[in-house]
């Protein structure tokens, strides 16, 4: 019956798979004993530990490395008595190597595989008010590069899975952790190559992908709760303007760089048009809910049929909501021109477009092409890895995922318990991850971060990227929790509870874990 229930809620056209009562049940008293359960002395100095060491690893791309990190990791994961059998570092470059830990549960049911990658962009020291590769705490945050993208999660997934191994908590199945490499950028995406080189290690029932989602805040206050079930397509098309050049005294209007900035003007005036799936569309009926009087008519608004357009047009100038909306394509790089007294003989320009899923590169590229209507522009498709021009693919992106109750029950109980009043919110991610290579490989996965993140103070990629210490410290006692009630112990290990003591359990103050 939580469909049913969830539907009036703004998760009408989300799938939601039914379990038995009973089941349902059983996880709800599980979340509440585990809650009431105490936890090991301080562990938020380790998960601030292992954070220390990945921020303080360079991982950028062409310059850092992520086997040293995987390395790191793996150090930990055999200090804490992992058997090496469980682990696995390794991948198509020496520097770029991944790294793939089992916690062994009771085998009855497939694995839950959790994702992190640990590259993170370049950072220059110049621009920073701090070492981005130190981590360093002021103010009630801690700055440094990864802390939001994502070695933030990849620390609290770590310091979980070493918690429960040291524990020996009777797992009701596998744990899979898959941290891996070029998630940002270069030529090996770990996660591509580990389903394509080795299913086996990280092969799942459904995979809980924590670069994606999690807790919005407003000035520190949970405001909702994003759980992707869906995400763009990346692509990149190359613009490419020739002409043969000349004198600079001797200007003529057919002008290589003339024509390209006449084809970016156009693409800028020009949005692709207004669409919704059942994950955006859930995402505006419940996020109306939450905004101003006026937000919310325009969110409704654009959720009509036709759309109102002057709420479309409202809409589109905030740019979340207009990435929500539509398919988006900007222009990131350009260059032209060999000479100041000469004419260009060529000026190109990268665009950049997140592409709504159900559409492919392939159909965007023929939209551009429309859109710019310049036989002197070359419009390519540019291969992610090598950034060389190439056939754009015609694969289109994923439908929304179904969610099961197996996991949105937790995630609701015990989210009302850490944020309350904060609703959980379909979501469609903006963003890139390897939720698409998980997802097309027929893995179920759900986006979710224990992170929370003021939704003004978004500084990945960024400048002085910095997560709050308070977030962080919430992140790992949910986790720790949310893990737990996932992976509840096998059936003949659980302990019979009678009906008067469950019902006394359930009615105790929730306890928040120690720091």
């Amino acid at each position: 019956m939580l469909s049913r229930d969830r539907a009036k809620a703004g998760f009408d056209d989300i799938v939601v798979t039914r379990e038995p009562l009973l089941r349902q049940a059983c996880y709800i008293v599980l979340i509440l004993l585990t809650c009431l359960r105490p936890a090991p002395a301080q562990p938020d100095t380790e998960a601030r530990a292992i954070l220390k060491e990945l921020v303080e690893i360079n991982t950028t791309n062409p310059n850092g490395s992520n086997t040293l990190a995987a390395r790191a990791i793996e150090r930990r994961f055999l200090d804490a008595g992992f058997d090496p059998k469980d682990i696995y570092v390794g991948g198509p470059s020496e520097r770029k190597y991944n790294l793939v830990a089992r916690l062994r549960g009771a085998e009855v049911r497939k694995p839950i595989l959790l994702m992190g990658h640990l590259d993170v962009v370049e950072a220059l020291p110049s621009d920073w008010t701090t070492d981005p590769f130190q981590l360093v705490e002021k103010d009630g945050y801690f700055y440094g590069r990864g802390t939001q993208d994502m070695k933030s999660d990849d620390a609290i997934m770590i310091e979980t899975l070493i918690r429960l191994k040291r524990e020996s908590y009777r797992l009701g199945r596998d744990i899979i952790l898959a941290l891996t490499s070029d998630e940002e950028s270069g030529p090996f995406n770990g996660m591509d190559w580990l389903l394509k080189n080795h299913r086996d290690l990280i092969d799942a029932e459904y995979a809980l992908n924590a670069d994606a989602g999690g807790i919005v805040t407003v000035d520190g206050k949970p405001h909702h709760l994003s759980l992707n079930g869906a995400e763009k397509i990346y692509a990149d098309f190359q613009l490419t303007s020739r002409n043969p050049g000349g004198h600079s005294s001797l200007p003529s209007p057919d002008n290589a760089i003339y024509h390209l900035s006449d084809a970016l003007g156009r693409i800028a005036r020009n949005p692709f048009p207004v669409e919704f799936n059942p994950i955006t569309r859930g995402y505006f009926e419940r996020t109306a809910q939450l905004e101003t009087p006026q937000r919310a008519a325009d969110l409704k608004g654009a959720l009509r049929t036709p759309p109102d357009p002057e709420a479309i047009r409202r809409l589109s100038a905030d740019p979340g909501f207009n990435a929500t909306m539509r398919t988006t394509c900007v222009a990131t790089r350009i260059s032209g021109g060999h000479a100041n007294n000469a004419l260009p003989q060529t000026a190109q320009a990268v665009v950049n477009c997140r592409i709504l899923p159900g559409h492919s590169p392939a159909e965007v590229e023929q939209d551009l092409k429309n859109i710019v209507n310049d036989a002197a522009v070359a419009i390519q498709f540019l291969n992610g890895g090598t950034g060389e021009p190439e056939h754009a693919p015609v694969t289109k992106g994923q439908a929304p995922e179904a969610v099961k109750d197996e996991f949105m029950t937790p995630l609701t109980t015990l989210a009302a318990r850490f944020w309350p009043n904060a609703p959980i919110v379909p979501a469609q991610s903006s963003g890139a991850s390897d939720d698409k290579y998980t997802r097309a490989a027929g893995i179920p996965t759900y986006g979710f971060s224990s992170m929370a993140v003021d939704r003004d103070d978004v500084r990945a990629h960024g400048k002085d990227e910095r997560v709050r210490v308070s977030a962080f410290n919430d992140g790992v006692d949910f986790f720790y929790l949310f893990l737990k009630a996932l992976t509840p112990p096998p059936v003949a290990a659980r302990v019979t509870i009678r009906p008067r003591i469950q019902a006394q359990q359930a009615t105790r103050p929730f306890v928040r874990l120690p720091h």
